[in-house]
């Protein structure tokens, strides 16, 4: 069963079961469960357990009436968030604060983000969020006016000009680059846009190989890192900017019953590539009939372009 990041009214807890209590609101994460034992569980990197449970994935995720989930793993929800605001940070929300997480970022360090959409745009908040100076990479009209509304420090039309050069010359290089885009030609960008000492931090997934400059890499200082989805502190703290009005992720709402729709609309979306870029920003929460506080979870980002 598919469906991931949703949020749900526990209905029943199991005999064991001491930290959640029928009638909690919780987030049902991606990292479903670890083996809480292994080098990586025990320092608390536990999307890194070989023996992990992803949600939607290895076990039923949400796109069902009911589900099951580890106790130890779910997220407690705040009441100054409703479902409909929380489903998208325990996906979008946390992955992107994760990656900044693991940039070593800094306040007034400088910060580039390449693609303000489904992902981006998210991103854009937890760094506003937490003090960082911002660089909006972007080619689309439309997200290039959603970083101007969230005063973007730069903006930068990858249509008129090289990102990188521009972002070398206006402020000579960035402490990080965040790369939720998925293309060799914006890896490479973004890579040329870290100054010496700076990390590039890749989140989106692709099949493609995205060549690293050893000479450059070497002599520059420069890390190249991978971010993984959530730690449940991580999650703690991802939920906690949004329900401070820190974060306001863009979403679209659907009827669960509407769920095949939807899907077909994502599907159209992934194969006319135009119109998902122009439209990368749609996240879509499905509630169902027996709480309506019960939400899933799903992504036009999430489908093939994460």
């Amino acid at each position: 069963m598919t469906g991931l990041s949703g949020v749900r009214i526990v209905e029943a807890v199991g005999p064991n079961v001491t930290s959640v209590t029928i009638e909690d609101c919780v987030g049902i994460p991606w990292s479903y469960s670890a083996c809480g034992e292994c080098d990586y569980c025990l320092p608390g990197k536990e999307t890194l357990c070989h023996s992990q449970e992803n949600g939607g994935y290895s076990v039923d995720g949400g796109y069902a009436e009911y589900c099951i989930t580890a106790a130890d793993y779910v997220a407690e929800n705040s009441e100054n968030l409703s479902s409909v605001e929380a489903a998208p940070i325990l996906c979008a929300g946390v992955t992107t604060y994760k990656a900044l997480k693991v940039s070593g970022a800094k306040l007034d360090d400088w910060i580039t983000i390449y693609s303000i959409g489904g992902f981006g745009h998210v991103t854009f908040q937890y760094a506003k969020a937490t003090g960082l100076n911002i660089v909006a990479v972007d080619i689309a009209d439309e997200r290039l006016d959603l970083a101007k509304k969230f005063e973007a420090d730069i903006i930068v039309n990858g249509k008129n000009e090289d990102p990188a050069e521009a972002i070398q010359k206006q402020v000579g290089g960035v402490q990080a680059a965040i790369s939720v885009a998925v293309s060799q030609v914006l890896f490479d960008q973004a890579y040329r846009s870290v100054k010496r000492s700076g990390t590039q931090v890749a989140v989106g997934l692709s099949h493609e190989d995205l060549p690293i400059p050893l000479f450059n890499t070497t002599l520059n200082g420069i890390t190249v890192k991978g971010s993984i989805v959530e730690t449940r502190i991580d999650m703690k703290e991802a939920l906690d900017f949004a329900a401070r009005d820190k974060v306001k992720v863009q979403i679209e709402t659907a009827h669960f019953s509407d769920v095949n729709a939807v899907l077909e609309k994502v599907l159209v979306h992934c194969f006319d590539i135009h119109r998902f870029l122009q439209n990368s920003m749609l996240l879509f929460l499905f509630s169902s009939n027996k709480h309506p506080k019960n939400m899933f979870y799903g992504s036009i980002s999430r489908i093939y372009f994460y």
